[in-house]
């Protein structure tokens, strides 16, 4: 069998968790995630996992945060005005909200408000996470 490498392309199903075992993200009710080993198109502890591993192989890989979303970053952390937002959006804590700088897209998290100001973090909500991923490879091409 052929060991998944980089340049093949792979399939594989996975259910992610956080340390609290709370589940962030499964493909077991849709199909498996695709990517081409080594292209960077995932974060680095995953692919390292992946590497290796052969069609019907299962592993279960904790991935630490700096392999996965890296750590959390306070200067991702800025205020703006409340005047500056639209009127119609009303921002709520943990809402995200996408935000253009400097021509490109960013997604943020509403972290606090108060009545002039909003507090917005520019950082992966995963960031600063240590990820348990349950891989089984199901396509190495």
């Amino acid at each position: 069998m052929t060991q998944a490498q980089t340049g093949n392309n792979v399939k594989v199903h996975y259910t992610g968790r956080l340390d609290n075992g709370q589940v962030f993200d499964s493909s077991a009710e849709r199909d498996p995630l695709e990517f081409t080993l080594g292209q960077g198109q995932l974060i680095p502890g995953f692919e390292k996992a992946v590497s290796g591993m052969q069609v019907g192989d299962k592993k279960t890989v904790t991935i630490p945060a700096e392999d996965a979303y890296g750590t959390r970053q306070e200067e991702l952390l800025f205020s703006v005005e409340r005047t500056q937002l639209p009127d119609h959006i009303q921002p709520e804590v943990g809402q995200q909200l996408q935000v253009s700088q400097d021509g490109q897209a960013t997604v943020v998290t509403v972290a606090d408000l108060t009545d002039t100001t909003i507090v917005l973090d520019a950082n992966h909500p995963l960031a600063g996470e240590n990820l348990t991923f349950d891989l089984e490879v199901v396509e190495v091409a």
